[in-house]
């Protein structure tokens, strides 16, 4: 074991394997759009212009046909597609940022996208980059009122709004 992989820990997938897996999943949406694309209709009717599937049947043949390609390429065994591509440690680096980037996105339905993305904001700062607790709150509390502000004043754009903006009277 290389002093890398001691470092990394012990490979857990490959390219080539993430290669195949992403191929195949994009063959499937692409099934399934053109499945029901073609319910819809892929026809350009005269007097009234394109079918509803038309434009996203055409998109994902070339979507399909590019997973073919890359499952094709993905296929052989070469010495690049062995290479590592993650471990379990890069695994759990990414779900530290994929799952509270979830759990934001919920929130927002719940508790409004200001509120949210300050919490999101401040938690980020306090635990990756490791700023005192009365910075985070100042910068993530300051970008969700300007926010709000810019939104919700100025440009009069409605973002989902929780119960805090509703005791706000908006």
């Amino acid at each position: 074991m290389s002093s890398n992989e001691e470092a990394e820990g012990s490979p857990l997938v490959s390219y080539r394997t993430l290669d195949i897996a992403v191929a195949i999943f994009f063959l499937i949406v692409a099934a399934i759009v053109i499945t029901d694309s073609l319910r819809l209709g892929i026809a350009w009717k005269p007097n009234e212009g394109p079918q509803p599937g038309l434009f996203p049947f055409y998109i994902v043949v070339a979507m399909g046909i590019a997973s073919l390609v890359n499952l094709a390429q993905a296929l052989p065994r070469t010495p690049e597609g062995e290479r590592t591509a993650t471990t379990i440690p890069g695994i759990k680096r990414m779900a530290a940022i994929f799952v509270p980037a979830v759990l934001f996105v919920l929130a927002t339905n719940y508790i409004g996208i200001y509120v949210s993305a300050a919490i999101y904001i401040g938690t980020f700062m306090v635990f990756f980059g490791k700023f005192p607790v009365w910075k985070a709150l100042a910068v993530s509390l300051g970008i969700a009122i300007v926010n709000f502000m810019m939104f919700e004043v100025w440009f009069l754009v409605p973002l989902p709004k929780g119960p805090l903006e509703a005791a706000l009277g908006y």
